[in-house]
């Protein structure tokens, strides 16, 4: 490539991009075999340095120095910039077209600035916008199949065939591997395999009993998808060999790497380390670039497509069983006005397309069919007490689930005798809320609330609900809590009739950025969510350790919301499976599976599911009482203070000891 055929400013940006792809091509055409430790290192250092946070500022992904430099074609190209990045994960994994299509996209446009007439910025975006609708059909049809066929294998094969005591293996995935990657994989290295065995049971053992207990047939399916974090291979080679007792294949596949597949800053699939979250905020809603209707509609076929084309495999895949880490420094992004951002009609298309998605993929893979499980273990960077705190986590996942059962039916046996629960905070936390719940029809058959012991959700430790909306009123108030690895600051969520009616957090400097951030990772782009779940943590075991390792910033949700009561908005934990019967282990049916906006699934399908489930939680220490109200107006207390006070429930205080709140 000669770049001088290219007018200055952007020689820069064609000469860095192209020795970029060069070095992809390299590493395509060889095979690493014989590349060293160090020498693995510096390559994968190489393929990633130019958006580490140290070199960021000076990159053409960030969107502010690729306006600086390129002018009005800054946003387009940082977003060209962006796409071509997926070759490095393409190159590990040899595959040639995905290759082919980023190459002739980026001499496409090096063809458009090398002629004697620059390309409009029109021109420019129009380029763009044609390599997304030309191939959607393929890289949809692609991520469709790696999601339920065992022979997408990549990933599997490393795990299953390489000495994962050579942690060489680790980049042969082509993500970014950091000390805690490595770290993990030592660490697990050193325990026993009878230790191994134990935390892939423990994992294992939860997805069948999901089954189990939602009444559900695993026996008519035959693959399980795995999602993890690189560096835990040992444990997930023990799940497999578990998982494929139970009849199961794994379905191990990356997330999103084509604009048209990734979603937000989700990383759904298995992953290595964020290169820089910063990079990944800024380019969330890059798909604003080609946003609109015919898109929705050529992408929702090519789902529909795919999904008719691979509809066997779908019919016997089982759900996911995740395994989520922990422990990184917590990240609060800054929002910059050059990144490429939604408009109010995208974001209703967007709304519109996640919303048909699901419906599409709900009746391949069918919600009343399948089920999931997730745990979580901390990485390296957590802390000096790794290994302490690891085996502290292994401690809190296989808690005595039975001594818990028998403690939450206690709970659930006093919920259930009231229409009414009362949560509120103390000191600085001003929560204040009335949540309403549905009324029994014959409570010795029925319940409003699950009793959770360890299967989807690890650890054990919460009851929950979905509440009626009509009448849960109030404010919900957190002075810090991290949602899907974003920071929120003294955040406020005002319920009215079940549904947010406005909503506030500390996180910037003006109202209007503490909104939009609010509105972007919060509700989505949807006017208002719904409350679709209640619950009362119950594991001070975990809080206790949270406290004493310094770590409850770094928990995840998975953990935190057993750590007091928490609130999710968007869907309800049972969304699309609703009429599948639910019952706790006492018998009783739990009939709280729907509220006022699911049940809108039996008119209008598109009205009753938001794509989203975010939990929140009020810690212990913010927490001043959770009372049952009684038609009478007598109230029945649970927790005060952040201590359970309610008689039967003594046990759960005992991890404090004799600290006082």
């Amino acid at each position: 490539m000669d770049e001088k055929l290219v007018p200055e400013p952007y020689q820069d940006f064609f000469r860095k991009t192209a020795a970029f792809l060069s070095q992809t091509v390299q590493v395509m055409n060889g095979s690493g075999k014989d590349l060293s430790m160090e020498e693995w290192k510096n390559l994968n250092h190489q393929l990633y340095e130019d958006i580490l946070p140290e070199n960021y500022k000076t990159s053409y992904g960030n969107p502010v120095y690729a306006c600086e430099k390129l002018g009005e074609y800054g946003k387009d190209l940082t977003f060209l910039y962006a796409e071509l990045r997926g070759a490095v994960v393409f190159a590990h994994e040899k595959r040639m077209w995905d290759m082919t299509v980023l190459l002739e996209l980026f001499l496409e446009v090096y063809g458009a600035f090398s002629q004697e007439e620059l390309p409009t910025e029109a021109e420019l975006k129009g380029i763009l916008c044609s390599y997304i609708n030309d191939y959607c059909q393929d890289m949809i049809e692609e991520r469709t199949r790696a999601s339920v066929d065992p022979q997408v294998d990549f990933a599997a094969r490393i795990i299953m065939d390489s000495d994962l005591t050579d942690l060489r293996y680790l980049y042969q995935f082509g993500e970014y591997i950091t000390e805690n990657e490595l770290g993990a994989a030592r660490f697990l290295n050193g325990l026993s395999q009878e230790e191994i065995d134990a935390c892939a049971r423990t994992y294992t053992e939860g997805y069948r009993m999901g089954f189990v207990n939602g009444r559900k047939d695993l026996s008519k399916k035959k693959t399980v998808n795995i999602r993890y974090n690189l560096g835990f291979e040992r444990m997930v080679k023990a799940a497999i060999l578990q998982f494929e007792e139970m009849g199961l294949k794994p379905v191990i596949f990356r997330y999103g790497v084509h604009a048209v597949n990734r979603r937000g800053m989700l990383r759904i699939g298995y992953t290595g380390a964020v290169a820089n979250p910063q990079f990944d905020y800024d380019h969330r809603q890059d798909s604003a670039l080609y946003m609109d209707a015919d898109f929705v509609q050529r992408r929702l076929r090519a789902l529909q497509t795919s999904y008719e084309k691979y509809k066997e495999l779908a019919a016997v895949h089982a759900g996911p069983a995740c395994i989520d880490v922990f422990g990184e420094a917590p990240f609060s992004p800054v929002s910059v006005k050059e990144a490429w951002e939604y408009s109010e009609a995208q974001q209703k298309l967007e709304i519109e397309m996640s919303n048909e998605a699901g419906q599409i993929t709900n009746r391949y893979i069918r919600g009343d069919e399948r089920s999931f499980t997730i745990i979580a273990y901390p990485v390296p960077e957590i802390g000096g007490n790794y290994e302490e705190i690891f085996r502290e986590i292994v401690k809190i996942n296989t808690l005595d689930y039975q001594l818990y059962q028998k403690i939450q039916q206690t709970i659930i046996d006093t919920l259930d005798t009231c229409e009414w629960v009362a949560v509120k905070g103390k000191g600085n936390n001003e929560t204040n809320l009335k949540i309403h719940l549905h009324m029994l029809s014959d409570p010795k058959k029925e319940s409003n609330f699950e009793n959770c012991v360890a299967d989807v959700n690890i650890p054990v430790g919460e009851v929950f609900t979905s509440p009626v909306l009509a009448g849960t009123n109030g404010l919900l108030h957190v002075s810090k809590v991290y949602l899907e690895g974003l920071q929120f600051v003294d955040l406020k969520l005002e319920f009215k009739d079940g549904k947010i009616a406005s909503y506030s957090c500390g996180n910037f400097e003006t109202e209007e950025e503490n909104k939009k951030y609010i509105e972007d990772n919060i509700l989505f782009h949807h006017p208002t969510l719904p409350m679709g779940e209640f619950a009362i943590g119950t594991n001070t075991t975990a809080y206790v350790a949270a406290e004493k390792y310094g770590i409850a910033d770094k928990l995840p949700i998975l953990i935190a919301e057993k750590m007091g009561p928490h609130f999710a908005v968007g869907d309800t934990c049972y969304s699309w499976s609703e009429d599948t019967l639910v019952f706790n282990p006492d018998g009783k049916e739990i009939i709280a599976r729907d509220n006022e906006v699911s049940i809108l699934r039996k008119e209008d399908m598109s009205k009753a599911y938001f794509g989203c489930h975010t939990d929140i939680t009020i810690p212990y220490d913010e927490l001043g009482s959770i009372r049952v109200l009684g038609k009478n107006g007598e109230e029945t207390s649970i927790i005060e203070d952040g201590r359970f006070v309610l008689p039967g429930t003594e046990e759960l205080n005992k991890p404090f000891g004799n600290k006082n709140n």
